[in-house]
């Protein structure tokens, strides 16, 4: 499933974009989601962030490291500590907390990851405050979402 906008934003009134329903990621799990931003300049780059999902709430991080700009995840989609509780670096163990994105322990200790809004829409959990780029060529990798089964929203 690739993004779509969604043209209600409870957060603002801005522009909203569905990367995944809220069934779509267990409650106490994270995923992972790689998007293409549209920069002011027209340009585009990669946005790798993390969704944690805890009951009804969800926390987005850009995914990586502010020690040393790594992506977190270790293996695809494996972002929480063994006691699943915490976001972990899986290459130097830094851990975060889930709802700030703050490192309590680790080589970043005191530092934070940086916070993705994110609003739950019609049981949709889209992403705000930044600009997707609608289409991706077909010569680049796709927008992947929570489901590997495409399709639309």
């Amino acid at each position: 499933m690739e993004p779509s906008m969604v043209e209600e934003n409870a957060a603002g009134g801005g522009v909203a974009y569905v990367i995944c329903s809220m069934s779509e990621i267990p409650s106490q799990r994270a995923r992972g989601f790689q998007l293409l931003q549209l920069l002011e300049d027209g340009s585009e780059q990669q946005l790798n962030l993390v969704v944690v999902r805890w009951g009804r709430q969800v926390f987005g991080y850009v995914n990586k490291c502010p020690h040393d700009g790594v992506n977190l995840d270790w293996e695809r989609n494996q972002f929480l500590d063994p006691n699943g509780i915490r976001l972990m670096c899986g290459k130097h163990g830094a851990l975060f907390e889930l709802g700030t994105g703050m490192c309590i322990e680790g080589p970043c200790k005191g530092r934070a990851l940086q916070p993705i809004a994110l609003s739950i829409i019609d049981n949709d959990i889209c992403v705000t405050g930044v600009i997707l780029a609608e289409d991706v060529d077909d010569d680049e990798e796709e927008i992947t979402s929570c489901s590997d089964e495409g399709g639309g929203v």
